[in-house]
């Protein structure tokens, strides 16, 4: 299979370009890539993609998949095919299904039915058009059960193949931490923590602040994530491991990590996709799908995140694609269970709030997508160069669409732009 894409905008965070390009892409990998491109085949197919924006794969550092255990949220199928429709070429699903991912017999089972499912929407051709579903990667459970009170059996987790070993939930004995940290350091793989002390939080639904007061909503304190992060820096500064630090809400935690960078611990940070477009305010609608968990900062927070992402200080934008059924979210706001969808939604509405505005470049809206999570889990992204793999993302920056049931890949529609129209769509992906 070969194309010519032509006067193409290639954003390429390897190489530092943001330029337009015609690229030949043959057999899965990048043949040429020049100003003008004309010694072709009389028979090679062109592409007209004035508009249109190609960069690396975007890679999701973490979401959340409804098989095995809650396959009425979301299928191991509806799963990869949203991340390829919201163009991600890789993805890295947490270990809380059910059972849980806390040893290789399942570690095994779910890469093979990974391949099962890549021949099951080749046959039914329900995959976004001409886009191959992306490459999938597991995290391990830290302890079993993800229950917070036992080790797995970390090492034959990590024979099995995990990414790197995360609950996916705040892990509070700061003793089993310790023990992780000296535990995992030969294995060689990344380590995921999400800082929230639970004590702290409560029954709390809301950021603390006068938003929690005007809706009449539990709060959380910003000081149940930063009091949790200030213990988990001492720990890897007196160990050594090297960790990545979950879903980042508040100012307070990004001037925490800047000092810990700069004081040289081995750390990397990611905060997700809906706490640096929206705030408190928006929970005045009490939309079920705005109650997220860390919740959404306020103003000052989501400033903050900005800006860290752009100064490289949180290193990576993670997705968090937290599916629900329609009647587990149907519920008065505080009874809701937390979190929303993202995959196909996050890169539109990024790029539309970020990029169109200018508060952010391309490159480095693109960079927090793509290369940036790779490199919190050890894996390189290739520069859009000749000779390299194709694993690309075209997107179309004014394509507009309206976000339905029938326009989603995804089995759940927990989302608070349910019903709206966007602008930006993914046109294809290679991997």
């Amino acid at each position: 299979m070969i194309e010519l894409l032509q006067k193409v905008r290639v954003i390429d965070p390897v190489s530092e370009i943001d330029e337009l390009f015609d690229v030949l892409i043959a057999d899965g990998y990048i043949q040429e890539v020049a100003s003008h491109i004309t010694d072709i085949s009389a028979d090679t197919p062109i592409r007209d993609c004035r508009g249109l924006v190609i960069g690396p794969g975007l890679v999701d550092l973490y979401s959340h998949s409804g098989e095995p255990g809650f396959e009425e949220r979301e299928t191991l199928l509806s799963l990869l095919q949203s991340a390829t429709a919201g163009g991600f070429t890789r993805i890295n699903i947490l270990p809380n299904t059910s059972p849980a991912i806390d040893n290789p017999a399942l570690v095994a089972q779910l890469q093979q039915k990974r391949h099962g499912k890549m021949k099951e929407s080749e046959k039914i051709n329900s995959a976004p058009p001409a886009s191959p579903l992306p490459l999938l990667h597991l995290w391990g459970a830290i302890t079993l059960d993800v229950a917070g009170k036992q080790m797995t059996e970390l090492a034959n987790l990590a024979s099995a193949g995990v990414v790197g070993f995360s609950d996916g939930k705040p892990l509070e004995n700061l003793a089993l931490v310790r023990r992780v940290l000296e535990y995992i350091q030969p294995l060689r793989k990344p380590v995921a923590f999400w800082p929230s002390d639970r004590q702290l939080s409560a029954n709390g639904v809301i950021r603390e602040g006068v938003d929690a007061l005007r809706f009449g909503l539990p709060p959380i304190p910003a000081s149940a994530e930063t009091s949790a992060l200030a213990a988990l820096l001492e720990l890897v500064a007196t160990i050594g491991t090297p960790v990545h630090i979950m879903r980042v809400s508040t100012s307070r935690s990004v001037e925490l990590i800047a000092s810990a960078k700069a004081a040289g611990l081995p750390i990397t940070a990611s905060t997700t996709w809906m706490h640096l477009l929206l705030d408190t305010k928006a929970i005045k609608s009490y939309n079920t799908s705005l109650h997220l968990d860390p919740p959404l900062g306020n103003s000052r927070d989501v400033a903050a995140l900005r800006a860290g992402v752009r100064t490289g200080v949180i290193d990576a934008i993670a997705i968090d694609h937290t599916p629900y059924s329609y009647e587990e979210k149907v519920q008065a706001f505080a009874e809701a269970p937390p979190g929303a969808i993202g995959l196909e939604l996050a890169l539109p509405l990024l790029w539309q709030y970020l990029v169109e505005t200018e508060e952010f470049t391309a490159l480095e809206l693109w960079r927090a997508l793509s290369t940036s999570p790779a490199e919190c889990l050890g894996q390189k992204v290739s520069a859009i160069v000749p000779h390299q793999p194709a694993e690309l993302t075209l997107f179309d920056p004014q394509q507009t669409w309206k976000v339905e049931r029938k326009s989603l890949y995804t089995l759940s529609q927990n989302t608070p732009w349910l019903g709206q129209q966007l602008k930006g769509h993914v046109v294809q992906t290679w991997c």
